[in-house]
């Protein structure tokens, strides 16, 4: 354990669940945790015109700026506030915004590749995989790219087919073998939750 913080890692396909499970446990604890999102470490391109940037395959490791991600966890766990980039997804490029994260007893970080990092994982105490069938998972992403996202409905399928599938299958898929525990159907697997509710509590109240 990682002196008084816990670092709860939960990664899984795109539209696996990752979301409604870390949601989840903010309803259950509030103030208690903190959550930190692998997308906002995507690496900057303000040289690279939109269509250029719109180009890019954001499912690869190499898309991420991981190692900042990691320091952030380092000085976190030291106790120190830390400031973290703020991505868009309609500009498919990082802002200047940024967010505040403080030290809390309990913080997640939620991402499609965060196991497929060994510095990464070296940093979280617990290691959790979403695991949802893949016409699931892509029938939510429509749904959320398109609402969400303001994104086309080709465009997104365009996407799945050339990077988001072949790199899940190259990257994410045998990321698994590195958590520690694995959830089939996300947040609806409600024994699942509750066991990891249950670990979460019992880390605050130690």
């Amino acid at each position: 354990m990682s002196g008084d913080i816990m670092i709860l890692g939960i990664a899984g396909g795109t539209g696996s669940g990752k979301t409604t499970i870390t949601r989840k446990l903010i309803q259950r604890f509030g103030g208690d945790v903190s959550v930190i999102h692998h997308d906002n470490y995507y690496k900057a391109h303000h040289d690279m015109p939109y269509e250029e940037r719109a180009k890019l395959n954001y499912d690869h490791p190499d898309s991420f700026d991981t190692e900042l991600l990691v320091e952030a966890l380092k000085e976190l766990k030291k106790g120190h506030t830390v400031t973290c980039p703020v991505y868009d997804y309609t500009i498919h490029d990082r802002t200047d915004r940024t967010v505040t994260i403080k030290p809390t007893r309990v913080i997640i970080v939620e991402g499609i590749l965060i196991f497929e990092s060994r510095e990464l994982c070296e940093q979280m105490d617990i290691k959790i995989f979403v695991d949802t069938d893949a016409d699931v998972r892509i029938l939510r992403r429509i749904v959320r790219d398109v609402r969400d996202r303001g994104r086309s409905l080709e465009s997104v399928i365009n996407q799945y087919l050339k990077t988001v599938k072949p790199m899940h299958e190259q990257f994410v898929e045998p990321s698994k073998r590195r958590a520690d525990i694995i959830i089939p159907e996300g947040g609806q697997n409600k024994v699942a939750l509750e066991m990891v509710v249950e670990r979460v509590r019992a880390h605050l109240n130690s």
